[in-house]
């Protein structure tokens, strides 16, 4: 049994628990904050991080690798195609998505999200950064109507629960979502994929958790 960890905020957390619900992996779920400084979470993820999962064989950290191995470890319902090419090329998405863009975004989170600030020479160089790496990102994605063509995979689960965060972040940031100013139409493709009832679980467990009272 697969024990995901982490707290259902976290986008690398949904990512991973959409991915679980797509392959249909049986799991439960402890909810566990970042920066922990328990030994138990320590021993599993030694910088704190979340998300984490515990196996039948050990504990795994880093969101990237917890998925290969589900795809390895759980051929069922592949998220991932046959074709080694193809395959790349998802994985080359997801890498893109998660690297150059929400890396990169998440230099505006503090300002955004949590009320903190962000210099004025941050807020100009992440938005150079994330135009650049915008036009980049138009010329890999497909929208055919998922994002790496005709089918469902594993970079779809990364978009969903990190393209909302990068123009949230910079329409906050920049009064303009720059996804969108920078040619990229997202919004008709995450409708799509809210259809999907591991989509529909994602948001109304992440909802659930915004509104825990606080501790």
């Amino acid at each position: 049994m697969i024990t995901l960890c982490g707290f259902a905020v976290s986008n690398y957390f949904n990512i991973v628990k959409q991915v679980l619900l797509e392959k249909q992996i049986p799991f439960t779920e402890e909810r566990t904050m970042t920066r922990s400084k328990d030994e138990a979470v320590l021993s599993a993820s030694p910088l704190g991080k979340v998300p984490f999962i515990r196996t039948d064989a050990g504990p795994l950290c880093e969101t990237a690798v917890i998925l290969d191995y589900l795809e390895a470890q759980f051929p069922a319902h592949p998220l991932v195609p046959a074709d080694a090419y193809a395959a790349a090329k998802v994985r080359e998405l997801c890498t893109y998505i998660n690297l150059h863009l929400e890396l990169v975004a998440r230099e505006l989170y503090p300002a955004v999200f949590f009320g903190g600030t962000v210099s004025d020479e941050v807020k100009a160089s992440t938005r150079k950064l994330l135009e650049r790496h915008i036009a980049g990102f138009k010329r890999l994605v497909r929208f055919g109507p998922y994002i790496a063509g005709d089918r469902f995979s594993l970079a779809d689960c990364v978009a969903f629960s990190n393209l909302p965060l990068i123009g949230m972040a910079t329409k906050g940031a920049y009064g303009e979502d720059l996804l969108i100013a920078g040619g990229i139409d997202y919004k008709p493709y995450l409708a799509l994929l809210g259809e999907r009832a591991s989509s529909q679980q994602v948001v109304a467990d992440r909802k659930a958790e915004m509104a825990r009272p606080k501790a």
